[in-house]
């Protein structure tokens, strides 16, 4: 996918948008108007398709931010002439729902032509627009014959946005979709979610709690439609999940590492101004480290998981075990898979080579090359400075606390949240509960060179995955580092697998 050009064409101008504001009248109609579109005409490497844009549809019936809480539907245009496109009709076409959220900020929802969307002509000025600014994941999935479904969400910066308002969104947007089924082209049995980082996070919610009663009141505070939101797939990329142990696991990954290159973010949700400082822990920040390490076996060993060899995955005390050798399984994998792939890793002398076969790899030295990124505790910060801290605010509080250890040795006399709302933004609370529809199939890429969280987090839910019987595509990338939608070939020809 690359030397890409992309080009759209604006018609057929039927569409009367909602202007983004946070001003609202209510209600708003759950009902979808297959006569309110824009047509554009998409063009990718000299290959047309005619698309059908329903743009900044309120998807809730009393909304809290119309800037946020839209929908963008994107169809291609065969659909509505009773033709196919790569095999697919308006019967049966996946719906891929991508979303945009990062680093658990607010999110509009994607469009046709990347994040950076260039300037179009005035109104009624027919002419292709050409643009330098690459074609985003939602119009390469066009391409495929879905009908691709994004949505925007409320995140934390706002008094409103606090958790569990994200996830919440988007359940609300799915049961738009599920509600207007018969009204519009695609299956709404195969909606696929895709979201990277936070954004991971929110799929991989979206897979585990299908249909659950904890989010209920919030949706009918909304107005959302009385319908299932549960989904059929997961795409995550390096979902930041499991946040209240993750300090645990990124310490238990990275105790022995001291010297740290920390990123500090001006902004987030892919508009990232990335500053990076470098530093050692000091000795305060060791021994929290240690703390926090030695909580994490206990919590491995509870969750009872085993190994596709159906072996226990555990533990012991100073953090070695059958659970730290399975990721040391998927590095060698992930290893191997780049030598086949033509990629030269010489110049790692920690992996153990025979030949062109990876036998074993040093997990110390490995970690070394990994370096740390975060100083202890990563996610909930003691003096509540980190983005996670500001998820789990309130209304009147805009940064607490979510872990017992954030809370007993906070500096900045921190709260604590709400525990059911910590439980509802944590997919492992709920994979494999009765009267919860999760997803059969899931696919979770983490990048081998991503330490925004440790390796522990994805295997984690992975495993769980696969121990309730999942179907669960999972590897961890090599030279990856956190980022998502690197593979769209493999991650269609995944979709298109599952789906026909």
């Amino acid at each position: 996918m690359k030397n890409t050009i992309i080009a759209l064409t604006m018609a057929c101008g039927l569409s009367t948008t909602v202007m983004a504001s946070t001003t609202t009248q209510k209600p708003y109609t759950l009902d979808f108007n297959p006569q309110n579109y824009q047509l554009e005409q998409l063009e990718i490497n000299g290959k047309p398709l005619k698309v059908r844009a329903y743009t900044n549809i309120v998807y809730v019936k009393n909304p809290v931010d119309i800037k946020y809480e839209v929908m963008n539907i994107y169809i291609p245009d065969a659909y509505f002439n009773q033709q196919e496109v790569n095999g697919f009709n308006a019967q049966n076409a996946p719906i891929f729902f991508p979303n945009e959220v990062g680093g658990y900020m607010p999110a509009q929802p994607a469009t046709l032509v990347g994040r950076k969307m260039g300037g179009r002509g005035p109104t009624g000025q027919n002419k292709p627009i050409e643009t330098a600014n690459p074609p985003s994941t939602a119009a390469y999935a066009l391409y495929q014959g879905y009908v691709v479904a994004s949505a925007g969400a409320r995140g934390r910066t706002s008094t409103t946005g606090k958790a569990p308002a994200a996830i919440v969104d988007l359940k609300a947007a799915i049961r738009y979709l599920k509600y207007n089924d018969k009204k519009m082209p695609g299956d709404a049995n195969k909606i696929i979610s895709n979201g990277t980082s936070a954004g991971g996070a929110m799929s991989a919610l979206l897979g585990a709690t299908g249909d659950s009663k904890d989010y209920l009141p919030y949706l009918k505070k909304l107005g959302a439609a009385n319908t299932s939101d549960r989904i059929f797939a997961v795409s995550a990329y390096c979902p930041i999940t499991n946040l209240d142990h993750a300090d645990m696991a990124y310490e238990w990954q990275f105790n022995s590492i001291h010297d740290y290159k920390k990123i500090n973010m001006s902004m987030l949700d892919y508009k990232v101004e990335r500053k990076e400082t470098a530093g050692v822990l000091s000795q305060a920040q060791i021994l929290v480290s240690n703390d926090l390490k030695a909580q994490f076996p206990n919590y491995v060993n509870q969750l009872g998981l085993v190994s596709p060899q159906k072996q226990p995955l555990q533990l012991a005390q100073d953090g070695n075990g059958s659970f730290k050798d399975l990721i040391k399984q998927y590095l060698i994998k992930s290893a191997q898979t780049a030598i086949d792939q033509g990629q030269d890793l010489s110049q790692y002398t920690w992996i153990k080579r025979e030949g062109q076969r990876v036998i074993d790899i040093n997990y110390d030295d490995y970690l070394v090359y990994l370096q740390r990124m975060k100083t202890p505790p990563a996610f909930d910060a003691l003096d509540l400075s980190s983005g996670e801290n500001q998820e789990f605010g309130t209304e009147q509080i805009d940064k607490q606390h979510f872990t017992a250890y954030g809370f007993e040795h906070s500096t900045a006399k921190g709260t604590l949240a709400d525990a059911h709302i910590v439980k509802m933004m944590n997919p492992m609370n709920y994979i494999g509960q009765k009267q919860v529809h999760t997803s059969a199939y899931w696919r979770i890429r983490h990048g081998a060179y991503d330490k925004d969280t440790s390796l522990a987090v994805p295997v984690i839910l992975a495993t769980k995955l696969q121990n309730t019987g999942a179907h669960v595509d999972f590897a961890l990338p090599w030279g990856k580092p956190h980022s998502g939608d690197y593979d769209l070939d493999e991650l269609f020809a995944w979709i298109n697998q599952i789906s026909r």
